[in-house]
């Protein structure tokens, strides 16, 4: 039985109406996905069937007694409210301490936070943690979210997808971030030019069953524009066309996902960027670094040393607080650490994309403020305007002489990231770059940055984007080091979940999250002195950049070996320095495996 039902519901603001004749239903138990450019009516159908919003036309009904959730992009708290009023309501300490799942919520949501503390006085990050918690402390049949990872970190989305998954309620959910889609959702719709298109599956699902009904389409087209020429042909037949016919092919039935390309050509652009940069881009020598200046604030960086070679491109993880946004500002040479030195390369022309967009002129319009950077770009084998860059990120025709002052928190956020592409930089620093964008620009980003040749460090909370965009990662986990992830973003959850016991202030005490070992559960140190250990760093370090040249030359052989198909004797020669170049590699992983264990890495 469905709990909500929309029958021809049409809605506008302005001249362009942004629902059309759309109906549709919502099943119980059902979780559905919700994407779509901004601006594209995303919101005004969560609006709709939450009842918060009437239509111009159509009707919305709800089943008798329905219980709807809805959290909206803005987070309405009465800013004298505490955060234990806000969250637990009237609820006796007795009972919601007794009871695990909100427990668990405020654990994982609300975390160290004062529940005694006035909304007035939280961040934006607080105030959507305290808003989401609210929302799912409580029992509903339908539960509507609007953007909600918003300000949460990766650890906390993972929790947030798998804490959804097992609810029983409905969910309804509009977000970008394309990793929670998958990990949520068991149907996709995708609101587009008036209508709700509906897909099963989450978002990998989505892509596929959108490019297959892409394929669908054209193949339509093409069955249609033939029998226009061969009706064209009829009537134009004459003796002088008899001699030729109009020949015509249909693509293969797989065209738009077979032989799929690989997503960057790594070895050619590892070349050019070290063409680029040189031997050296970043290298930290015994650094430490505190988040608020020397001295100040949390420690972010122990004595660390580590090194950022050309063409790296690596996400760098950790909890909201853990000081990612201070080495991005080391790095871009913003602040200076307390001890020990960075060690920049002489050719580095560094583009560094903040979380605050200030620089931007509102008295400019948007294709002059591009154009005054440079006019055209060199991103792989192909030179782009201005103009055609714009448009790849949304400005499409009339949107490229907009004002700067009009435009919304994602499209600056759009201009400001082509701005920097423009200056040609390589070395990138992006601070939390998907903010605001939807998940086709964020498709259109991806594609760009697949081409751009440079050194790449990345912190973002979108998880599809950081394993889509780099290829490696490294986390800061609050013990003042920077820690290879070989894993990825599942190794950093487990190490997370492993050795760290997540705790929340509830009444002053403070309780574990649920399934969080106790201290006792967390491991040992490695029992190494600071200069022994550091020693071992810079030997892990050079382990693994040897461990990079061999790749780089197994690639490389494996590429002339291709092209030598047919040329027996030297097919036979590269095969031995194949396996040469094989053999070395296992002994370099036998060694960094044996000192990463004596490391406890």
């Amino acid at each position: 039985m469905n709990l909500v039902n929309l029958e021809s519901v049409t809605h506008a603001y302005g001249p362009k109406p942004l629902l059309s004749d759309v109906s549709l239903g919502i099943e119980a138990g059902e979780r559905i996905g919700v994407v779509g450019r901004n601006g594209g009516g995303k919101t005004t159908l969560m609006s709709v069937i939450a009842g918060d919003v009437r239509p111009d036309s159509g009707r919305v009904t709800h089943t008798r007694g329905l219980r709807v959730g809805f959290l909206s992009q803005q987070d309405t708290l009465d800013p004298e409210a505490t955060v234990s009023e806000l969250v637990l309501g009237n609820r006796a300490e007795h009972e919601w301490a007794g009871d695990q799942q909100v427990r668990e919520i405020l654990a994982n949501l609300i975390g160290d936070l004062d529940l005694s503390a006035k909304a007035a006085a939280l961040s934006g990050g607080e105030r959507r943690r305290t808003a989401l918690a609210r929302l799912l402390i409580d029992d509903h049949d339908l539960v509507m979210l609007d953007e909600p990872t918003n300000h949460l970190d990766i650890e906390a989305i993972a929790w947030l997808a798998a804490h959804l998954a097992a609810r029983k309620s409905a969910l309804l959910v509009v977000t970008h971030d394309r990793w929670f889609l998958d990990a949520v959702s068991t149907r996709t719709w995708e609101v587009v030019d008036g209508k709700v298109e509906r897909y099963e599956g989450g978002y990998a699902a989505y892509v596929l069953a959108k490019a297959e009904r892409a394929r669908i389409a054209q193949a339509a087209e093409e069955r249609r524009q033939n029998l226009m020429r061969k009706e064209i042909a009829w009537l134009r037949r004459g003796p002088p066309a008899r001699t030729s016919k109009p020949k015509f092919r249909i693509e293969a039935a797989q065209a738009l996902i077979a032989n799929e390309p690989p997503a960057r050509e790594s070895v050619e652009l590892m070349r050019f960027a070290a063409a680029r940069l040189g031997k050296t881009v970043y290298d930290l020598e015994d650094v430490t670094l505190h988040a608020g200046g020397p001295g100040d604030g949390p420690l972010v960086l122990d004595h660390c040393t580590w090194q950022f070679g050309p063409g790296d491109r690596v996400g760098l993880i950790g909890v909201n607080g853990s000081g990612k946004s201070s080495v991005l500002r080391l790095l871009g040479d913003n602040v200076q650490p307390d001890s020990g030195r960075v060690v920049r390369g002489k050719t580095v022309r560094l583009a560094h994309l903040s979380q605050e967009l200030t620089e931007l002129d509102p008295s400019r319009r948007v294709l002059e403020s591009v154009e005054e950077i440079r006019k055209y770009l060199q991103l792989g084998k192909r030179e782009w305007t201005a103009s055609q860059l714009l448009e790849r990120l949304g400005f499409k025709g009339d949107a490229q002489w907009k004002v700067i002052g009009d435009l919304s928190g994602g499209e600056r956020r759009r201009l400001q990231l082509l701005r920097l592409l423009m200056d040609d930089p390589n070395v990138l620093l992006l601070d939390e770059p998907t903010n605001d964008l939807d998940i086709e620009t964020l498709n259109e980003l991806e594609d760009l940055l697949d081409g751009w040749p440079g050194t790449l460090i990345l912190v973002s909370h979108d998880r599809y984007f950081l394993e889509r965009v780099t290829d490696r990662c490294v986390a800061l986990l609050g013990d003042g080091k920077l820690v290879m992830l070989p894993g990825g973003v599942d190794e950093y959850l487990e190490r997370r979940s492993a050795g760290t016991a997540v705790t929340a202030r509830l009444g002053g005490a403070s309780v574990p999250a649920a399934g969080a070992p106790t201290p006792a559960a967390a491991p040992s140190e490695s029992g190494l002195s600071a200069k022994e250990e550091r020693e071992l760093r810079k030997e892990l370090n050079r382990l693994e950049r040897q461990l990079d040249k061999l790749g780089d030359q197994e690639a490389r052989l494996h590429a002339a070996m291709a092209e030598a198909a047919s040329d027996y004797a030297k097919l036979g020669s590269l095969d031995g320095q194949l396996r040469d170049v094989l053999t070395q590699k296992d002994t370099v992983e036998a060694e960094w495996l044996e000192l990463a264990d004596r490391l406890g890495d």
